[in-house]
């Protein structure tokens, strides 16, 4: 049988979409649900459409990659199921079809893995554009720091699973940058990269996990999985959701802030959770680490390429500074000639 989410060549990519409509346009049917219209938002780890309805709700359907198990896809509503109890925070959350169940297997075209498919609240909210203010950041880290507060409470079944974020998880992502770095990379950069991620799982070996420290991390809260209504922001697209460092999480978020929106963001996360006095050590090394795990996705779609050049130029001054020991989060570090 063939993965679902077959798409190494562009012609593949579009008869991945083709497929992946008549799936969700099958699933749609096995919910109680009147809707009007159905748009395709994205292809990533998984496929999503936004279910429109003439009522003040709206749904998002998301068709699953092979990446996750339907244990793990479980998991992931179980968890957003407890912190939407928690009167701080508004989350997606699954919907139950006809029959009950939350994760639906569907069937598709003969030779393909029938995918897993579920329905998910709409947030709603828009996507920040322009320029974050300092209220935007801080109010990002007062959000941050709620979900781990309310996570950190959860009490996980026995089949609870999740996706574990560190050294396994780091090493797995260099092992996949290596076959494509030389798209975007010179010789020399590359090396640069090594001695950086060789740095990472150094310190990373020497962190000790403790209930302050570590725990259910969404693990994925960039700028882009957050939407803002009422000057407020709220998360979406807990996908990646899993176990890890909580500075982990952070440094996901503030790696597309300025410097000063970063220490914003810090010091909002801080007015609910308060981080050990020597923070700043572990984070520079997270920061580095998400980095280079965000260039290790994409590294192997061509079309991303033009973009991973683009940014080397920075990432290689961050790298550079991390490698030498200087302090960099809430500098303003230039970029490196990249000629």
């Amino acid at each position: 049988m063939k993965d679902f989410f077959r798409f190494d060549t562009d012609n593949e990519r579009q008869e991945l979409l083709v497929r992946a409509r008549r799936v969700a346009l099958s699933a749609i049917q096995q919910y109680d649900l009147e809707w009007d219209s159905i748009h395709f938002i994205q292809l990533s780890d998984t496929i999503t459409y936004k279910i429109e309805t003439s009522t003040d709700n709206n749904y998002l359907l998301r068709i699953h990659s092979d990446r996750l198990s339907k244990e793990e896809i479980r998991s992931e509503l179980l968890l957003l199921e407890t912190l939407n109890k928690s009167n701080d925070l508004n989350v997606p959350e699954g919907i139950a079809s006809c029959d009950g169940n939350y994760v639906l297997d569907i069937e598709t075209d003969i030779g393909y893995r029938r995918p897993f498919v579920t329905m998910m609240r709409w947030i709603e909210g828009e996507h920040a554009t322009g320029e974050f203010t300092d209220s935007n950041a801080y109010k990002m880290g007062v959000l941050m720091a709620k979900i781990h507060a309310t996570a950190n409470d959860f009490n996980s079944p026995p089949d609870f699973k999740r996706p574990t974020w560190g050294v396994e998880s780091f090493k797995r992502a260099m092992t996949k940058l290596e076959r494509y770095y030389e798209r975007f990379l010179s010789k020399e950069e590359w090396k640069l990269y090594q001695d950086a991620a060789e740095k990472v799982v150094s310190q990373l070996t020497t962190m000790q996990p403790s209930d302050q420290n570590y725990g259910l991390i969404h693990a994925d809260l960039h700028t882009g999985n957050m939407v803002f209504k009422d000057n407020q922001p709220y998360p979406i697209d807990f996908g990646r959701c899993g176990y890890g460092f909580y500075l982990y999480d952070v440094a996901g978020t503030i790696l597309e802030l300025w410097p000063k929106h970063r220490w914003m963001f810090i010091q909002g996360y801080e007015s609910i959770r308060k981080l050990e006095t020597d923070y700043i050590r572990e984070l520079e090394c997270f920061f580095v680490m998400f980095m280079i795990e965000n260039y290790c996705n994409h590294a192997s779609d061509p079309r991303e390429t033009a973009n991973l050049i683009d940014e080397q130029k920075y990432a290689q001054a961050y790298i550079r500074e991390y490698v030498n020991g200087n302090p960099f989060l809430f500098e303003v570090i230039e970029p490196v000639n990249m000629d």
